[in-house]
């Protein structure tokens, strides 16, 4: 495998996870720029790497890894100073090559579908990432470092890479966000939430396994509208929830008559 020189603008929860397996599987990491001090000053020693708060970069950096907030990310990206044939890849996944300056000569995009948390070790086997780049040369870097963390490649454009960010939104944030609204029911009996864990195991598990059209159950599925009446008097004690649990049940009946 052909050995790169990296370095990263950020160093918040992508940054952290990418430099940390990166440096772990051999990839030498350069040089670390973020605004943070502790975080980034950090991550720079544990990886043997350098710290600063410029966006500049020698010429022995191949690639730098923009990982930013999206709201940070043009004027990181227009601020970056590096040699003319380094490559800067961003990871956003609902920006394309559009949010490059022009001076940038070699621009790509190295998107992983994964939530991340710091301090959280997550497993990238098989991980996908959503590359993108402005020629095959610099997609073929790319692809080698997504390859090297046992990632899978995928070789996708913004509209479709959009498309895959709002379906992360629903499979991952929306459904956490549910599981923080079962963490709240439950905790009004006084029980614990870790009693929900062996059903939400099995939810995920089936609907991989399944389908999850197939792994489909409760009530809605049924259109059983005395449990659901049941169910939405119990709510009661919360309009936002009553209002959620009308909201979906409504698109579950509605998305299996569909199918009938």
């Amino acid at each position: 495998m052909v050995q790169y020189n990296l370095s990263f603008a950020g160093a918040g929860r992508v940054a952290e996870a990418l430099c940390r397996e990166m440096y772990s599987r051999g990839i030498n990491i350069q040089h670390i720029v973020s605004e943070s001090q502790s975080s980034a000053k950090s991550l720079a020693d544990e990886c043997d790497a350098s710290w600063s708060e410029n966006l500049v970069f020698d010429s022995a950096t191949d690639v730098i890894i923009v990982a930013v907030p999206d709201h940070k990310l043009h004027t990181v990206i227009n601020t970056i100073e590096c040699a003319e044939n380094t490559l800067v890849a961003h990871t956003a996944g609902s920006f394309g090559l559009e949010v490059f300056p022009s001076r940038l000569k070699n621009r790509g995009v190295f998107y992983p579908l994964q939530t991340f948390t710091r301090n959280r070790k997550i497993s990238f086997s098989d991980l996908p990432f959503f590359i993108e780049a402005n020629s095959s040369q610099m997609e073929k870097i790319l692809a080698c470092l997504a390859e090297s963390l046992g990632g899978k490649v995928y070789i996708v454009d913004k509209d479709d890479r959009r498309l895959l960010h709002l379906a992360a939104v629903f499979v991952c944030n929306f459904v956490n966000h549910m599981l923080t609204a079962g963490k709240e029911i439950v905790s009004r009996t006084g029980l614990s939430y870790e009693i929900l864990e062996p059903l939400i195991m099995e939810t995920i598990s089936k609907a991989g396994e399944l389908g999850p059209d197939m792994a489909q159950t409760g009530p809605a599925v049924r259109n059983d509208n005395n449990t659901i009446a049941k169910h939405m008097d119990l709510l009661s004690f919360s309009p936002q929830l009553k209002k959620i649990y009308k909201e979906i049940t409504e698109s579950i009946i509605k998305h299996y008559k569909k199918e009938l």
